[in-house]
């Protein structure tokens, strides 16, 4: 059964950093794109960023392109994800994905999902 924990969420200040992560269980985690998505108060949920299995292709939601960095070590099954130039509108529950079916950017494609982690960017 896959698991996928995150963690590294927290409360910042407007223009700094966090550094979340995303560790994996339960299959070979280097055969499955990973991605995270956002989720705030009364919004839809948003596609931040994916990662092809090997690395090689990334992919960055609109608002967060420039500020946002995925990365991925397979040989520790963990995606990380490195936010910088954090503002309060990246406020919200952070969850990482993996292996979706169809679209990368569709959150309902995706099979698997952790239980979310907490960013809150203060003024």
């Amino acid at each position: 059964q896959v698991q996928l924990v995150e963690s590294g969420g927290g409360l910042v200040q407007a223009g700094g950093s966090l550094r979340l992560s995303c560790a994996a269980s339960g299959r070979t985690f280097s055969n499955f794109p990973v991605a995270w998505f956002r989720q705030a108060p009364g919004k839809e949920r948003e596609f931040v960023a994916v990662i092809s299995w090997s690395g090689a292709q990334v992919y960055y939601g609109d608002s967060v392109k420039g500020r946002f960095t995925i990365s991925r070590d397979n040989a520790k099954s963990t995606v990380h994800l490195q936010m910088n130039s954090l503002k309060p509108e990246d406020t919200a529950v952070y969850y990482c994905a993996e292996d979706p079916e169809g679209d990368y950017k569709i959150w309902t494609d995706y099979k698997y999902w952790g239980q979310g982690t907490q960013v809150a960017v203060s003024l």
